[in-house]
């Protein structure tokens, strides 16, 4: 059996690692080390090498054995100062593709709680290369939900342009990494204290996306078949724009557009009410409850409406409608990734359980493995 054998680079964030005064000679440039771009550009170097990795030490203290103190270390730069490796770990990821990173930790000196959550990622978070905020939520120890808005632009907070959906490729969708992120104990709430509502007002958002996908599928087509004037031998026109088959299918298009988007206003009308119901419990209660299943039961019926406008365009059309220049598949595509996010095979039972049995709908849900 062939032995593999694994290249990996042995680093600290120091200006002196295990070759102490190295630092003094001109072509060394571990005096940089306070710079992003000398550990980016090293990674880079070390993967062009073909090295599997690059582990970053790290020590908690320093070394004041020697003469009874530290003043030898300090003259000679030796482990010291030495700063936080988990710094380094976004920015060599974020430069290259295939190297592996390593770095020293300890939970007996940090919270096994806090160190998992400055480890922790988020994924694909929906727009966050465009957003100036990013609202995280997390489970606390006791088992309560909350959320924090973050900064893009705070430092720690890594979005990567890594969705590769076939629908949606425009949403600058992505992981984001959270790296000792600054955050305000005052924005700190419990999970639905901020609106109750809210995950209805997220769904009514890619509701009314889809609607809008539906609404544009109805126009482009019917310009073309407009504008069309081969038609089939067998059909019932001289031009399709006089084919009242044709005609029949624009006008199932149109009504399908226009119903997808009279359920997305009925589901505003019920956000807006639970709006309007705060400060009282009772009644934001119910409000809120029925917002969610109002939201629950548009998004089986609207998905239909819209995947189905997006299939039965292409009969209006013929083959002029599977054409590249024409892009009339980006509708089907972009719906069906829409309607993905929030899989809809579940609406029906949570619609139906709270219609038969009472049950009040979930107003928070999650995606991840369960532990």
């Amino acid at each position: 059996m062939t032995k593999i054998i694994r290249f990996s680079a042995f680093e600290s964030n120091c200006v002196g690692h295990q070759s102490p005064g190295l630092w003094r000679h001109p072509r060394d440039r571990s005096w940089q080390y306070k710079d992003l771009d000398y550990w980016t550009e090293l990674a880079i170097l070390l993967e062009g090498g073909f090295f599997d990795s690059i582990f970053v030490a790290d020590i908690v203290g320093y070394n004041d054995v020697y003469r009874g103190g530290l003043a030898d270390a300090l003259r000679g730069g030796v482990q010291i100062p030495m700063n936080d490796p988990l710094q380094l770990v976004n920015p060599i990821a974020m430069a290259t593709k295939h190297i592996g990173i390593g770095i020293t930790a300890s939970t007996n000196f940090e919270h096994p709680y806090t160190f998992a959550r400055r480890l922790s990622t988020a994924d694909h978070h929906t727009g966050s290369l465009y957003a100036d905020w990013i609202n995280v939520a997390r489970t606390t120890p006791a088992g309560r939900t909350v959320e924090v808005p973050v900064a893009r632009s705070a430092p720690g907070v890594a979005i990567l342009d890594d969705w590769d959906s076939f629908g949606q490729t425009l949403t600058a969708s992505g992981t984001a990494t959270f790296d000792s992120a600054p955050i305000d104990p005052a924005d700190i709430v419990e999970d639905g204290e901020r609106f109750r509502y809210g995950t209805a007002f997220y769904q009514t958002v890619l509701l009314a996306t889809l609607a809008g996908i539906g609404r544009s599928i109805a126009d482009e087509t019917a310009a073309a078949v407009a504008s069309r004037t081969r038609t089939y031998s067998h059909g019932t026109g001289n031009r399709p724009s006089g084919d009242p088959q044709v005609l029949q299918v624009i006008g199932r298009l149109r009504g399908n557009a226009y119903a997808a988007s009279a359920i997305v206003l009925q589901v505003a009308r019920a956000i807006e009410r639970a709006f309007q119901a705060s400060g009282n419990a009772e009644t934001e209660a119910k409000a809120n409850a029925i917002a969610e299943l109002e939201a629950s039961q548009a998004l089986t019926v609207v998905t239909n409406l819209v995947l189905e406008a997006s299939t039965i365009n292409s009969d209006a059309l013929g083959a002029s409608a599977i054409k590249k220049p024409t892009a009339l598949d980006r509708h089907w595509r972009n719906a069906r990734a829409l309607s993905s996010h929030n899989p809809r095979i579940y609406k029906d039972r949570i619609v139906g359980d709270f219609a038969v049995n009472d049950t009040p709908p979930s107003f928070l849900w999650r995606i991840g493995v369960t532990s």
